[in-house]
C-alpha cells in the first residue's frame, strides 16, 4: 500500500510501467469534470472509473483484494478513509475471477488511513482494503485499475 499526494505519483512509475500512463492521463484530464463511468486508457490493462460511492462506517465497509489489478483510489470531493489488512492476515474467502475480487465478509480491518482530495491510496494484490469509509453520505472518487 502506498499513501501519498497525486503530485508524487510520478515517483512511483518504476513500480509498474502503466503508472506513467496514469500520470499522463492526469496531466491531460481533470478528474473532477469527467463523466461518471468507465474511461478506458489502455484497453483492459488500464482504465479509470469515476463514481459516487455511498459513505460507510468502519463496521459496514467490506475488505477486498484483487489478483489481476492494482487500485489507485483518489477521493475527489471529501476525505475518504480506507481500512487495511495485509492479505497474509486475511481468512480464506472465495475469489470471483470474473470481477477480480475477493470480499472478506464482516472481517474488520487492522488499521485505517484517511486520504484527502489531492491524495491517493495505491492498493496492490497483497493489500486488503476497505474503501468508502466516510461520515459523508457520498464520496465522489476516481479508481484507476492498473494491470499488475
Amino acid at each position: 500500500m502506498i499513501i501519498d499526494t497525486l503530485d508524487n505519483l510520478g515517483k512511483y512509475v518504476g513500480v509498474n510501467p502503466l503508472f506513467a500512463d496514469v500520470v499522463a492521463f492526469l496531466k491531460e484530464n481533470d478528474l473532477n469534470t469527467l463523466e461518471e463511468g468507465k474511461h478506458p486508457i489502455k484497453g483492459s490493462d488500464l482504465f479509470v472509473n469515476i463514481t459516487t460511492a455511498k459513505g460507510r462506517s468502519r463496521e459496514a465497509a467490506v475488505l477486498e483484494t484483487h489478483i489481476e489489478m492494482i487500485d489507485i483510489q483518489i477521493p475527489l470531493d471529501v476525505p475518504e478513509t480506507y481500512g487495511y489488512t495485509p492479505l497474509k492476515d486475511l481468512p480464506d474467502f472465495e475469489y470471483n475471477a470474473e470481477k477480480d475480487i475477493t470480499k472478506y465478509g464482516t472481517t474488520l480491518a487492522q488499521t485505517y488511513v484517511t486520504c484527502l482530495p489531492g491524495q491517493m491510496a495505491i492498493f496492490f494484490p497483497q493489500d486488503g482494503h476497505a474503501p468508502c469509509i466516510s461520515d459523508n453520505a457520498e464520496i465522489k472518487k476516481a479508481i484507476f485499475k492498473v494491470k499488475s
